[in-house]
């Protein structure tokens, strides 16, 4: 709930062959606010949709000015969940895709998980596909960890063309940000300063790990308000956000289990890898060599952003969003929403 990523790439859908310009533009406080607010509720109104969208327009023509110009022919529009339970067949983005059409006078993509959540998947994680085109040509298997609010794998096997593997791990910065913003004056855990200053309760950790979803196969996914930070109550700000740390870390390593092989490295994206408590955590617990995803030439602020814009193509082209493998629908997926810039709107799947 930080803000808005932007990300300019040129791809087929299939491979990157360019990397523009990216930018966080950040919600203002009243506009966090009102998200926090509507988190778990399936209708998230017609205000905060407005304001939403405005916001994308605004980061739209901000992104395009520092480009210097235009050049852009579709926008993959994600906008902001409030909802997700795959399992009552519900996940709700707040954003208007057609109003974002009208406002930026480009066609856009949208609604990119409902088809898979109608088909029976889980609607998440949908970057899997982007990461196995940014890790073609490595050694593998590699795993790259999505350290958002929650937490992502990605498991990309030594093929080329093997499917790749994902699902949620667990908590990534959520519970441990909640924390540190409800205990202390800090909004979240800068630099990881808090939950170094302080030391995990095992018995704690342990208790926090006996949750069913840890226990379960995928394909799963989380939303934000299954966890809470209730589990800590009663310990010191820095105890707290320490216990909350190794939490995220030790739910990743137990995802290694789900996994086809160990993967012979880990590539950490999202905020968290800025998190110096975070890797530090996960280095212990995975015992693999864990790094940003900055050594591999990767833009981490940028990545989430970037692969929405590449699904937005694979929508274009008819191509699956999502796949058994990595989000436990029947079979490979299309979805997503185009909103044409003139006004028409189209169903899941390519245009006419």
């Amino acid at each position: 709930m930080d803000g808005i990523d932007a990300a300019i790439i040129r791809t087929d859908g299939e491979t990157v062959s360019d990397f523009g310009p990216s930018w966080t533009f950040p919600y203002e406080s009243g506009l966090r606010g009102a998200i926090r607010a509507a988190l778990g509720r399936p209708d998230p109104g017609e205000d905060l949709v407005r304001r939403l969208t405005d916001r994308h327009a605004d980061a739209v023509r901000d992104l395009l000015a520092r480009q210097g110009g235009s050049g852009v022919s579709v926008i993959g529009f994600h906008g902001h969940t409030v909802h997700h339970a795959p399992d009552d067949g519900v996940t709700v983005q707040a954003g208007d895709g057609p109003g974002l059409a009208r406002a930026t006078g480009l066609d856009v993509v949208h609604d990119f998980r409902s088809a898979d959540v109608a088909a029976g998947g889980q609607g998440a994680p949908l970057a899997p596909l982007y990461h196995r085109a940014l890790c073609r040509g490595l050694a593998g298997p590699v795993a790259v960890l999505n350290l958002g609010g929650i937490a992502n794998v990605t498991w990309i096997g030594p093929g080329a063309d093997d499917d790749p593997v994902a699902f949620d791990t667990g908590p990534g910065n959520a519970l441990l940000d909640d924390w540190v913003a409800a205990t202390t004056e800090q909004p979240f855990d800068r630099d990881g300063a808090v939950s170094a200053g302080g030391a995990a309760d095992p018995d704690i950790v342990a208790d926090l790990l006996d949750h069913e979803f840890f226990r379960r196969p995928p394909p799963k996914s989380l939303d934000r308000l299954d966890l809470g930070i209730g589990g800590v109550a009663g310990l010191s700000p820095r105890d707290g956000a320490a216990t909350l740390a190794r939490f995220t870390c030790e739910a990743a390593a137990l995802a290694v289990a789900h996994l086809p092989s160990p993967p012979i490295r880990w590539l950490v994206t999202g905020g968290g890898r800025r998190n110096p408590t975070l890797m530090r955590g996960l280095a212990e617990c995975l015992q693999r060599p864990v790094a940003p995803v900055e050594d591999m030439g990767w833009d981490g602020d940028a990545l989430e952003a970037q692969a929405f814009a590449f699904l937005a193509v694979r929508v274009l082209r008819g191509l699956p969003l999502s796949l058994p493998s990595t989000t436990g629908v029947p079979a490979p997926q299309a979805g997503g929403v185009v909103a044409r810039a003139g006004g028409d709107r189209l169903g899941k799947g390519p245009p006419a």
